[in-house]
């Protein structure tokens, strides 16, 4: 039986957007290490849209946390769009989020001083991808999800699901490899949480690659799978 952190080698798929492979997560507590994922495996492929479940505890923040590369693996093997994630300078790896993933949080993580089309607008103050025109695809992107009305409302002048709306326009704003979508519809009402749904479900349908954190059987129904993680382990996943 394989332990956590052997080493192995492994050549990366260039076909998948996201290959995790014999990924674990600990940390150091005094004394004592805190095992928190354990030989996580999982592969998204190219306009997949995926769910990951799992009830409190279960290790879904830390897993988008090394999804999106926001944090590190103990060890184990990462790839995004084929590049290995373990070799990459820090400095490469703010790049890669910055350019190939579109978060979306439960929050909405929205700069309360500046309005909608300045909000989505935010990520290509660092970076952005050739041929990208801010203004012009921000205003299109809050026109696609049915804010085009409300360009220059701040966020204080807008709903829950106004505010999310805006935060999936800005998700999209430098055409990412994949949305990472973390509890998307957690501060919603149930009606709102459905609109929201909807929008993923086109964008998924436009070939949009989705992977959700969420703890809601009916929202994890409008992913293609649904991966069940439960004590840093998947229990099991729907055929990949």
């Amino acid at each position: 039986m394989e332990t956590c952190c052997e080493v192995t080698e492994h050549k990366s798929n260039p076909d998948l957007i996201i290959e995790a492979v014999n990924i674990c997560k600990s940390y150091k507590i005094g004394d004592m290490e805190i095992e928190v994922l354990k030989n996580v495996n999982i592969r998204v492929k190219k306009g997949e849209f995926v769910a990951i479940m799992g009830p409190s505890g279960s290790g879904k923040s830390t897993l988008m946390n090394i999804l999106g590369i926001l944090d590190r693996p103990t060890c184990g093997s990462f790839f995004i769009t084929g590049r290995d994630i373990s070799k990459a300078s820090d400095n490469e790896l703010a790049l890669i989020r910055g350019l190939e993933i579109g978060f979306v949080f439960q929050n909405f993580n929205l700069v309360p001083r500046l309005n909608a089309l300045q909000n989505v607008q935010l990520p290509t103050y660092a970076n952005r991808k050739k041929g990208i025109e801010p203004g012009k695809r921000a205003e299109e992107l809050l026109n696609l999800v049915g804010l085009g009305d409300r360009i220059h409302h701040k966020p204080n002048e807008l709903s829950g699901g106004q505010s999310q709306r805006v935060a999936i326009a800005r998700a999209l704003i430098n055409d990412p490899s994949l949305i990472l979508a973390d509890e998307p519809t957690g501060n919603l009402d149930t009606k709102t949480g459905e609109e929201i749904m909807n929008i993923f479900r086109d964008l998924h349908k436009k070939g949009s690659t989705i992977v959700m954190i969420t703890h809601d059987p009916e929202v994890a129904e409008h992913a293609d799978r649904v991966v069940h993680l439960r004590d840093g382990v998947i229990e099991d996943q729907d055929h990949d």
